[in-house]
């Protein structure tokens, strides 16, 4: 019955309803024209904002750890697996729907994350905390939208999608070591315990010293495989082009399938919309101090994540001499990639990268849950601990469970999730082009575009003495 109920919702938002497919590329749309094709016209702003990202303060985690908190979560299956079935579904087209998304959604995340910064609270450890929960209830007065966006963020993020990075990891142990999935599952459930006693900064400082190394290592990999196949290169690109737009022979079918399969699993990968990365956003202090750096921050997240480290994964099956067989296939059809490449050594390589990938997942969505306890008043030993029992236990149930059941559950949350965070963000629209204006203001004039109450009209109310 679950299952059957789950396939029902996500048929609407994902399958033949495609709601969400139509409010992503529209939201995309809306806000890539709404700020001024953000996204293209500062791209190198992006980078140059990352200058003083390493500094934060007693309230709040730096940029950078915003920035590789951000990642964490995104870098994980999605980008292993995810693409993966996405090319086992959807053909090698689905790549290319793939970039459209996060091209598009560049300026999606940076709309949700200057929100996130700007009606952000704190907790009673006089940390930091936001997202949408936060900007909806503080922004549109809509409590009860809030109350919403939470349970279904409780629901992803906090229970089902680590769930799913857990079974992601299990099932390459199992199938690279032969490690039951039972035991894979103890050891996952027993490290996230230790690593999230420690609240955000803990999660945040492990992120700042895992992603970047994670990264740099499988670009690294990426690069020198697509070297030894350089030859080929063109071909590939043909091929993704054409399939793209159903100009190979399966026509119209495949034509569907890839920009449905594109899109879908582009949005989990990179999480642009979904209202998940404005909770890393509102964590921290930005420099300079103004909600619209965080903006450009997590702009750029989207940017590594799709562009580079999906493509990365995408180059790999793409170049690899292996059936691609139809049929929804994850982590072990990457692992067959990198074999066919590197020979036996390449299933431990994608074994050790989904492993580290994955388990940064599983972190930082405790996090993003987590910093909504005290929309609840429930930011206290006795909230926590049930919370936290409750997220361990579902990673242990995901370690074993079937990989079509945590599939589909994260796809139902993640759909729901996004389709109250689009709805929101879409209403605040005047507050993000306002600061948007504001900040490019002040850097006009030469000015440190610091924020301050008043600097700009926004809606709603923010939290007193979060803004001068």
């Amino acid at each position: 019955m679950l299952t059957d109920f789950m396939g029902a919702i996500n048929n609407l938002l994902w399958g033949n309803g495609q709601i969400l497919i139509y409010l992503l590329v529209f939201a995309g749309i809306w806000f890539t024209a709404k700020l001024g094709l953000v996204q293209f016209r500062h791209f190198t702003h992006m980078f140059s904002v990352m200058k003083g990202s390493a500094s934060g303060d007693a309230s709040g985690i730096s940029s950078f750890q915003a920035l590789c908190t951000g990642l964490s979560a995104r870098v994980g299956t999605g980008n292993l697996a995810g693409v993966a079935m996405a090319i086992s579904l959807g053909g090698s087209g689905a790549v290319f729907w793939m970039w459209v998304i996060a091209l598009l959604g560049m300026a999606t995340g940076f709309a949700e994350s200057v929100l996130g910064q700007l009606y952000k609270v704190r907790d009673g450890n006089n940390e930091f905390r936001g997202g949408p929960a936060y900007y909806i209830q503080l922004g549109l007065n809509q409590r009860w939208l809030a109350i919403l966006f939470a349970l279904c963020l409780f629901l992803g993020y906090g229970f089902s999608f680590s769930a799913m990075q857990a079974n992601t990891i299990a099932d390459a142990l199992n199938h690279a070591f032969a490690i039951p999935h039972v035991y894979s599952g103890l050891v996952i459930m027993i490290l996230a315990g230790v690593i999230v006693a420690g609240g955000m900064r803990s999660i945040a400082r492990f992120a700042e010293l895992i992603v970047p190394f994670m990264g740099v290592v499988f670009i690294l990999a990426a690069v020198t495989i697509t070297l030894l196949n350089i030859t080929q290169v063109p071909a590939m690109l043909y091929d993704i082009i054409t399939s793209a737009f159903g100009l190979q022979e399966a026509g119209a079918g495949a034509l569907g399938a890839a920009i449905k399969s594109g899109i879908q699993r582009g949005l989990y990968s990179n999480e642009a919309g979904a209202g998940s990365v404005p909770h890393a956003a509102a964590s921290a202090t930005p420099n300079p101090n103004h909600p619209v750096t965080q903006g450009y921050v997590q702009m750029l997240g989207v940017f590594l994540d799709t562009m580079v480290l999906c493509t990365c994964t995408a180059v790999i099956i793409l170049l690899a001499d292996i059936n691609v067989s139809g049929e929804m296939e994850g982590i072990r059809l990457t692992q067959n990639a990198m074999t066919a490449h590197l020979g036996e050594g390449g299933i431990y390589f994608v074994t050790a990268a989904i492993s580290l990938f994955a388990f940064t997942s599983v972190v930082a969505n405790y996090a993003y849950a987590e910093s909504n306890l005290h929309l609840f008043k429930l930011d206290n030993k006795v909230g926590r601990s049930i919370y936290t029992a409750a997220y361990l236990g579902m990673v242990f149930w995901g370690s074993n469970a079937s990989l079509a059941m945590v599939w589909g559950m994260a796809d139902m949350a993640l759909g729901l999730m996004t389709l109250v965070n689009i709805f929101a963000i879409i209403q605040l629209t005047p507050t993000i082009v306002a600061l948007s204006k504001d900040y490019r203001a002040k850097l006009a004039k030469g000015q440190a575009p610091e924020y301050n109450n008043g600097d700009a009209k926004v809606q709603g109310n923010t939290e007193p003495g979060v803004w001068k």
